[in-house]
């Protein structure tokens, strides 16, 4: 019988079949998941509209065809608040399925940010040192390494989209040449082939966003 219900917001299109099972395999199967995604309201020919602009920081999620697409947050935050505030009135604690940061969105149930959970985590197990990334796209560089900066860290960052064919081997043994004592794969959407591809080339430490937060979220609807 299922006793917990959780919301996954993804900034794309729902349902992400390539994401959910692994969250659903580690927070077992009593616990109903739900997903919602801030580009659900749109047709296709109405993607075009939540593009980004020059000024505007940049995400990329997948669509339910599979593709991917780049994503203006600006656009984006009326869509994700209205997906939410739906996505509540249904369930006990939401995670947003993606690891930029979203200060304005209101909640009124518990939600998990995994922007916050690897910060805080990084922060406990690296407080001094070098930290790689692994990034989707090149316009995101700018503004995650400020993300990041809020840590005292040196910083390395390596491109590498876990949405289309990559190196994701490759710019992980580029971030151990350059010193790095642990990776991070910085974004949702990598999976646990790109981790063992990268610990495999670089032999370093590599956290993975989506099955870290499944995890904090399991302690949280746990029966035991």
């Amino acid at each position: 019988m299922t006793t917990n219900v959780l919301g996954v917001l993804t900034i794309g299109q729902s349902p992400r079949t390539d994401v959910t099972p692994s969250i659903q395999s580690i927070v077992g199967s009593n616990v109903e998941i739900i997903e919602s995604g801030g580009l659900d309201s749109l047709t296709a020919e109405s993607l075009h509209s939540v593009e980004p602009e020059d000024f505007d920081t940049v995400y990329i999620s997948r669509l339910r065809n599979g593709e991917s697409m780049n994503i203006g947050k600006s656009k984006l935050l009326p869509l994700l608040q209205d997906e939410l505030t739906q996505l509540e009135k249904r369930t006990d604690i939401v995670l947003m399925l993606c690891t930029g940061d979203f200060p304005t969105l209101q909640t009124t149930k518990p939600i998990v940010y995994p922007d916050r959970v690897l910060n805080h985590m990084v922060s406990a197990i690296l407080p001094s040192g070098t930290l790689g990334l692994i990034i989707p796209l090149e316009e995101q560089r700018e503004k995650l390494l400020l993300k990041w900066r809020l840590n005292e860290l040196n910083l390395y960052t390596e491109v590498a989209s876990p949405y289309e064919e990559s190196d994701i081997a490759g710019a992980a043994f580029a971030l151990k040449e350059q010193g790095a004592d642990m990776i991070v794969l910085d974004c949702m959407g990598y999976n646990e082939q790109h981790k063992s591809a990268a610990v495999k080339s670089s032999g370093l430490p590599v956290i993975l966003p989506r099955t870290l937060v499944a995890r904090v979220i399991s302690e949280y609807v746990s029966e035991e």
